[in-house]
């Protein structure tokens, strides 16, 4: 029997593709990370992901990243138990607010999108468990795609857009102090993310 988490995340998929594919090719959509540091921009893809852009942007439109945190790093000093290193830093909504349901995984192998330098993409921890935390790589990451063994597996991450300024403040963050668990300590604001008008 299907949950109805489950039932809602593939409705939600397949509503998105129909869509998709009765409409003209859909353009890019700029965001803005706004943090208590300076901005992120960057460019979503939904074109070629646009279950997981649309899964975003309902996290942006209700407003759910507001007083939001930038909470983890991950880069070559402070994973000694993980054999595939790779190098993010990841952030979510705000914690006190409650968030959608997971989405379907898609998979690198089907959207054409991989995780590079800059590359926007939805954390998880199993398949189709991804709601609103998000990484943003530091250098290129293929163990993140499909086939890669970062995650045991190997059905990657789902990458949705890509970091078009800002990326010196991705690597500032990167550098700050976190535990032994990853976390940064402080965490960064999300003061809130939004769209750009173009």
């Amino acid at each position: 029997m299907i949950s109805s988490t489950r039932r809602s995340a593939v409705c939600l998929f397949v509503f998105v593709v129909s869509i998709l594919q009765a409409a003209p090719p859909v353009p890019a959509v700029t965001i803005l990370i706004q943090t208590e540091l300076g901005d992120i921009e960057a460019e979503l893809d939904p074109a070629h992901a646009p279950v997981t852009t649309a899964n975003f942007l309902r996290y942006v439109d209700a407003g759910l990243y507001e007083e939001g945190l930038i909470h983890r790093t991950v880069r070559p000093d402070n994973q000694p138990n993980s054999p595939i290193k790779i190098e993010v830093i990841q952030g979510g909504r705000d914690p006190k607010k409650k968030g959608f349901e997971a989405v379907p995984l898609e998979r690198t192998s089907i959207t054409g999108l991989r995780h590079r330098d800059g590359t926007l993409s939805m954390a998880r921890s199993g398949v189709d468990t991804a709601t609103s935390d998000f990484f943003i790589c530091i250098g290129d990451q293929p163990s993140l795609d499909l086939g890669g063994l970062r995650n045991p597996d190997g059905q990657g991450f789902a990458a949705f857009g890509q970091v078009t300024k800002g990326m010196d403040l991705v690597r500032k963050i990167q550098a700050r102090a976190a535990d032994e668990k990853q976390k940064l300590t402080p965490p960064v604001r999300i003061l809130n993310v939004v769209r750009v008008k173009r």
